[in-house]
């Protein structure tokens, strides 16, 4: 596969914004292979996708940040380019639930989108061996009450030893704390088992049970301080009936849990989603 730069940002909406991205690609030869655009309104904001071929450019790849910098001033952007040639680094958090880690781990196996998994940190032991039968690293870090904080700030040190662009919450069951949320903003994605901002927090399944509700769902969000509040990524939803338990609801959401994660991550690790405010915009 030919290695691509891909160019995403948002910047306050003006004219020639995308004149101004299109001349630097043109002026230095480069051929834009993919462009997507969006105007938020309520925010006067613009967000761009650009995918451009490395080998086209009349410069090292390693070198467009630098040139295009003076471009990002100019509109007030923020932005990043990433290069098909570094896989984004993912870090996996899981608990006791397999079904969501595995098939991360599958598909890392099959190359289904370009991710490596330097390790996976868990509060419990139980999926271990699996893990390292895939060659990943595996990090025992218990978490309870009197501990958490320390868990937490051992975990922050993984990650930065890992070099972790991502974190992937799993179906990992503890509530991060809010000095981790502000340290990784927009750096973790979490799935929760019902389709937000319906049943949030603890026991979503039995929520909608009690509600009687017809369809169940799965969300793949942002992670913020506010619980199940973050900008949400991907979400489906299943049909039930008045017969499923809340036991039956949990096994029939493992399979949309575990879809509805993997197209979020790959969304993220493409740069296909660009937070505005509260919400995304996503490049199909």
């Amino acid at each position: 596969m030919a290695r691509t730069l891909t160019l995403s940002f948002s910047c306050p909406d003006t004219s020639g914004i995308v004149a101004g991205v299109s001349a630097f690609v043109a002026g230095h030869k480069g051929w834009i292979t993919e462009a997507s655009q969006h105007t938020e309104t309520e925010l006067g904001r613009f967000f761009m996708r650009v995918e451009i071929r490395a080998e086209s450019l009349d410069f090292p790849a390693e070198e467009f940040a630098a040139r295009f910098a003076p471009v990002a001033a100019r509109f007030g952007m923020d932005w990043k380019v990433s290069d098909s040639a570094q896989p984004r680094r993912v870090v996996l958090l899981c608990s006791k639930q397999e079904h969501c880690l595995y098939d991360l781990l599958a598909r890392h196996v099959a190359q289904d989108f370009p991710f490596v998994i330097p390790c996976v940190i868990s509060n419990h032991e139980n999926h271990r061996k699996v893990v390292e039968a895939h060659g990943i690293p595996f990090h025992f870090v218990p978490v309870t009450p009197e501990t958490k904080q320390a868990a937490y700030r051992k975990m922050e040190q993984l990650f930065r030893e890992a070099q972790a662009d991502l974190i992937v919450l799993a179906r990992y069951m503890q509530v991060l704390d809010e000095p981790m949320c502000r340290e990784f903003a927009g750096k973790i994605i979490n799935i929760h088992h019902s389709f937000l901002p319906s049943f949030a927090g603890a026991k979503p399944y039995h929520q909608a049970h009690r509600r009687g509700v017809k369809l169940i769902g799965a969300t793949c969000h942002f992670v913020t301080p506010d619980l199940d509040e973050g900008p949400i990524v991907e979400q489906d939803v299943i049909r039930i009936d008045h017969s499923d338990t809340p036991e039956d609801m949990a096994h029939l959401g493992k399979d949309i849990e575990k879809v509805v994660l993997a197209r979020g991550l790959r969304a993220v690790v493409e740069d296909r989603v660009l937070i505005a405010g509260n919400k995304t915009v996503i490049f199909r």
